[in-house]
């Protein structure tokens, strides 16, 4: 290939503004930034920005004198700290003095004045040109240019040109990959280039070589030297390079890690000769003796020894080093004998469980089978077959399922350990982390037992239900091992690796609905369900328990105060609503803070005042609205008086039970059934049900409404915030119904449950005792209940039971003889179809 030089259709002189740099070369097909703050400069560009943006850049041959410096340089300007692209950060551009021959036409693309009368501006390089005359104008130069080379090259096929080009290229990219500080449209725009004036300007722009070799550069005007000169700089750089890369690798290599670690170590081994000690044996042989006390199995003996001995090769400061004795100090740890006598006296276990918590009769008779079964293992040669039950307290919040958990390892003298496992959605949370991740640790099981120090410790697993499950596994899954007596004897973590025996562990879970935990799981334990409680239930705990804990809280456990039981009461119905009493515990509190800043107003309690044990106070009812301010609920949901269409169900929450009215409205339409208030699937079928029932014994009722496939009937639950859902509305739906489509309201004062059939039959239902209470709370005086239920009723406490009125029903039609006077029948006692 022959390069052509010349400039294409440029065959005379022309004239430009001078542009001094200073170790800056400028080179066509560039764009470059640069500040201006020199008065040469500056008047340089004033004047091309007048004609057409043109100056012709040249560098300066060498550095001008301190002199020269104080004189460019505005007093008061500081230069500006923004350095030119592809030039050092440290100098300033610009300065008078003599500048090489060979430079740069260059336009000025952007130009910005800044405040302190100095430029930021962006030129772009068009063409070579060598300095064929100067003239000074004022305090700038122009200079006359005869150009070099033209920025066009005429191409052809011959090779050795094209082997000079992809020498360079490859050159380059050496050169690039080397550096690390050049753009990746810099490399692709050379690799792609097709034009050797073009490609050599990009090349010389990007070398970090010295200002009078660019130069040496920028003035070949024979493109074919041009190429091999600067193939020429680029091999000597990358050789520079290559030989840097060599030596830094050999002055690391000689600096590895491990050699540092001996050489520390090494120390380390003198330091411990003149403190007496004998090294780093006494440490293995610590760590051995610690395990060999803990009576670990025979097992766990032998893996312990054996990651001993491995880590008794490595160097102390190596990463497995650190792994390995963080896993052997977590075996001498763990308690893999040790376990705490059980207390035998079923009279002092009951006396504890009945001083802790009132009622939880089902409770607390398990605990003490339990206790007994291990009186009788005691009696026996072995009893260690004797494994710990998998017990689970369901109930609302508040009840004192936790707190139970508490009482139960007081009264049989063990250890207690608890772990919340709501929102826990890791498997590894439960079964631990594999040694090879980084900061592995084991599971919360493993980790709690290291905490009790027993391997027979009550093992409170709360919130339960609360569970969750993502990418990561399913830690309710994790479980089903840790709560299954056949399996638990033999738990692996998965950062242990060794067997652990949780058969001695008395686990007790905690729910608050039995619903979202999987059924595997449920399996394996034994429910205890923990009832709401009623008004006097709540009366007895309020002054047994709250009443004196609170006191004690807030410091008035010396004072006499008395809290009325009409007080208490008045709390209890009006200021909560709830089946536990952490609400009721609330309130008692604030009465008494109400208290204590009166007491304190009044001169108790100070230094220097009044003792506490003087101060008297008795809180009866009609002094609770200055201490709690203004009821906080109301039965506004209940009607005093009977309503037509108006019928009131009970429901169970997990949050206890709730009184659940439902309103039913008719009007004239093509039989569509309108159903609202946030009700699920199960209450919409219910309620369908309910209607389909009602039109297939239109013939026993007095129907007011003749034609019922013409009429459209709207039935809402009020509260439609709230998500409803379940089966047990159903004959609450159909009384509702009747009423609107007979026109006569049911009996005030009646709640129902149960769930109805197709063909009028009632069903039973769940959640007896907390939708008893919810009747108790809305002032019901009577409550229709299914027959199957009778045994629950029988179960319950004979204060409830006495506080309501309940009749049993195995059909809809007896259901609403309750509900409505004998007027609503057409015929009298029908038979049920």
């Amino acid at each position: 290939m022959k390069f052509l030089s010349g400039v294409k259709g440029k065959n005379t002189l022309e004239d430009f503004p001078l542009l001094p740099l200073r170790e800056l070369v400028l080179f066509p097909h560039t764009v470059i930034p640069i500040f201006i703050t020199y008065k040469s400069g500056i008047t340089a560009l004033e004047d091309a920005l007048k004609r057409d943006s043109r100056l012709f850049a040249a560098c300066l041959k060498e550095s001008p004198s301190p002199a020269v410096k104080a004189k460019e340089t505005p007093k008061g300007k500081a230069k500006s700290k923004e350095p030119a692209v592809g030039a050092p950060s440290n100098y300033p551009l610009g300065f008078d003095g003599e500048t090489y021959a060979a430079g740069t036409v260059v336009k000025v693309l952007q130009h910005m004045k800044l405040p302190d009368n100095t430029f930021r501006v962006v030129l772009q390089g068009e063409y070579r040109g060598i300095i064929a005359a100067t003239q000074k104008k004022g305090s700038f130069s122009t200079v006359s240019i005869e150009p070099m080379v033209s920025p066009e090259t005429q191409e052809n096929n011959d090779s050795q040109g094209q082997a000079l080009i992809r020498a360079v290229q490859r050159s380059f990219a050496q050169y690039a990959e080397y550096s690390k500080k050049i753009s990746t449209e810099t490399i692709l725009s050379v690799e792609k280039s097709e034009s050797p004036e073009r490609m050599g300007n990009l090349v010389c722009n990007a070398l970090g070589i010295k200002p009078d070799r660019k130069v040496a550069l920028l003035q070949i005007q024979n493109t074919e030297e041009r190429m091999e000169a600067i193939l020429e700089a680029l091999e000597t750089e990358n050789e520079i390079f290559g030989i840097q890369k060599n030596i830094s690798g050999k002055v690391k290599s000689r600096m590895e890690k491990s050699q540092r670690e001996y050489y520390l170590y090494e120390q380390l081994k003198e330091i411990n000769k003149e403190l007496g000690k004998d090294g780093p044996e006494d440490e293995f042989a610590e760590l051995d003796r610690i395990i060999l006390e803990r009576n670990p199995g025979e097992e766990v003996l032998l893996k312990a020894r054996k990651e001993i001995k491995r880590l008794q090769k490595l160097q102390p400061f190596s990463p497995e080093a650190g792994v390995l004795r963080g896993y052997l100090e977590w075996i001498g740890d763990l308690p893999w004998s040790e376990s705490t006598p059980d207390s035998v006296d079923l009279k002092e276990a009951e006396r504890i469980l009945n001083e802790d918590h009132f009622n939880m009769k089902k409770a607390k008779e398990r605990i003490l089978e339990f206790i007994a079964v291990r009186q009788l293992g005691l009696q026996g040669e072995d009893n260690t077959r004797i494994k710990g039950p998998i017990l689970c307290f369901v109930g609302p919040p508040g009840t004192g399922k936790t707190s139970l958990g508490k009482s139960v390892a007081r009264a049989l003298g063990r250890n207690f350990v608890r772990v919340s496992l709501g929102g826990v959605r890791d498997e590894a949370e439960i079964r631990g982390h594999r040694k090879t991740y980084v900061g592995a640790l084991p599971g919360k099981i493993i980790q709690s037992l290291r905490k009790a120090a027993s391997v027979n410790p009550v093992f409170l697993l709360d919130e339960i239900d609360k569970l969750s499950s993502d990418f990561r596994g399913d830690p309710a899954s994790a479980l089903l091992e840790v709560l299954d007596p056949e399996q638990n004897s033999t738990f692996t973590d998965h950062y242990m690796e060794l067997p652990y025996d949780l058969s001695k562990v008395l686990f007790i879970a905690t729910a608050n609905s039995l619903h979202t935990i999987p059924y595997p799981l449920l399996d394996r334990m034994e429910i205890i369900e923990i009832p709401g409680y009623g008004e006097m239930e709540k009366l007895a705990i309020a002054k047994q328990f709250l009443v004196p804990k609170e006191l004690a809280e807030n410091s008035f456990s010396e004072a006499k105060i008395q809290f009325k039981d009409d007080a208490l009461l008045e709390i209890i119905r009006h200021w909560t609503m709830e089946s536990g009493v952490r609400s009721l515990e609330r309130e008692i509190a604030r009465c008494i803070r109400r208290i204590a800043r009166y007491a304190v107003e009044k001169g108790y309690g100070a230094s220097g005042g009044k003792p506490l044990n003087t101060f008297k106070r008795t809180v009866r009812r009609t002094d609770l609205e200055k201490l709690l301010g203004r009821r906080k609920y109301k039965n506004d949901v209940v009607f005093k008086e009977a309503r037509v269409g108006v019928s009131y169900g009970l429901a169970w929450t997990e949050t206890g039970g709730a009184m659940l009215p439902v309103e039913t409205s008719s009007f004239e339409g093509n039989g569509e059934l309108i159903i609202t208030g946030n009700l699920g699937d199960v209450m919409k079928e219910s309620a369908r049900i309910a209607l389909s029932y009602l039109r297939s014994i239109q013939d026993r009722y007095d129907f007011k409404l003749t034609d019922i496939g013409k009429t459209d009937f709207h039935v809402h639950v009020p509260e439609g915030a709230i998500p409803k859902d379940g089966p047990s509305a159903g004959i609450t739906l159909a009384a509702s119904l009747l009423s609107t489509i007979c026109g006569i309201p049911p009996r005030p004062a009646i709640a129902m449950t149960g769930e109805l059939t197709l063909t009028g039959r009632i069903l039973p239902i769940g959640g007896l005792k907390e939708k008893l209470l919810a009747a108790i709370r809305n002032g019901m005086e009577r409550v229709i209940l299914p027959a199957d239920n009778r045994e629950d009723w029988d179960e319950l406490d004979k204060e409830l039971r006495s506080s309501l009125g309940v009749d049993f029903v195995e059909t809809a039609n007896e259901a609403f003889g309750i509900l409505f006077d004998a007027e609503i029948r057409i015929t009298q006692n029908p038979a049920e179809s």
